[in-house]
């Protein structure tokens, strides 16, 4: 078990006029963010920036990780105004940079892929020049799943590793590290995808077993990563094992770049989708 969190893991209080017209502006459109969903400490900060991460297809998910804050139970069937409501607030935002994630619906046949398309094609009919980051899930194998979602040309393949292989079976039981890494790399393989992935650290990794993610990733043809430190969302989740200090996360994106990563943004309040706009124009 960790000791008390660190004073480089604090951050401001959520407020201010963008905070709260960001967060107006979701309501009106009955739409959800990871920000709030996953309990994000940088919302904050975001949402001041008139950003936020998308959440498409509901605010349930069909697995449970266990370091996850997201429900997870039976989700509702897909709200087919959804994607045209995401674009028509990435427009009102002026955002230039979009991130869409979602929950997972192992659920549905296409697992969500047709879904992901469609929102891209609606936010590039009101922002055309807007780049495109989607942040899925694995689909489980579901066949054609990634043709789909490619099939609709986002500017940026997104999908976490979220820890070492070691210890899938305690933090993400449903996942699968290999099969993560094979949709990774047939999405630059296939469709020549900018691609990208997520770790946090913290959850009991060693380092070594860091190092081995690192070639695994740049294997696989990922070009940018993203790591930050895991904070438990309550006492019944997976508790933080060891808050790694800041200048550690400097010598990670060192090693991952020397394993051949082109774009690294690592410390401790690192995020998937963080200042996704500025680690993709490095």
């Amino acid at each position: 078990m960790a000791e008390r969190k660190p004073d480089w893991l604090k951050v401001k209080a959520f407020g201010g006029n963008n905070f709260n017209d960001v967060s107006a502006l979701l309501k009106d459109l009955g739409l959800n963010t990871v920000c709030q969903a996953a309990n994000c400490p940088n919302r904050g900060e975001c949402f001041n920036r008139r950003t936020a991460t998308f959440l498409i297809m509901g605010p349930v998910c069909c697995r449970n990780c266990r370091f996850c804050n997201i429900d997870t139970g039976r989700p509702e069937p897909l709200n087919d105004e959804e994607p045209e409501r995401v674009a028509l607030a990435a427009e009102r935002l002026k955002l230039r940079h979009v991130v869409v994630t979602s929950v997972t619906r192992d659920d549905l046949p296409d697992g969500g892929a047709a879904h992901f398309a469609e929102t891209v094609r609606r936010i590039r009919r009101r922002l055309p020049e807007c780049k495109i980051e989607l942040l899925t899930p694995d689909f489980r194998d579901v066949p054609d799943a990634l043709d789909i979602v490619m099939a609709a040309e986002p500017d940026i393949f997104n999908h976490n590793l979220e820890t070492v292989p070691r210890l899938y079976p305690k933090v993400r039981p449903g996942a699968d590290y290999n099969r993560s890494l094979k949709l990774l790399k047939r999405a630059y393989d296939k469709f020549k995808a900018v691609t990208k992935s997520g770790l946090m650290v913290g959850v009991g990794e060693e380092r070594d077993e860091l190092r081995q993610v690192f070639a695994d990733l740049a294997e696989h043809h990922v070009s940018i990563l993203t790591i930050g430190q895991y904070l438990a969302p309550s006492p019944k989740h997976l508790p933080v094992a060891r808050f790694v200090p800041p200048d550690e996360f400097k010598e990670y994106a060192d090693e991952a770049k020397k394993a051949g990563l082109k774009k690294v943004f690592s410390a401790p309040l690192v995020r998937s989708s963080y200042m996704a706009d500025v680690v993709f124009s490095q």
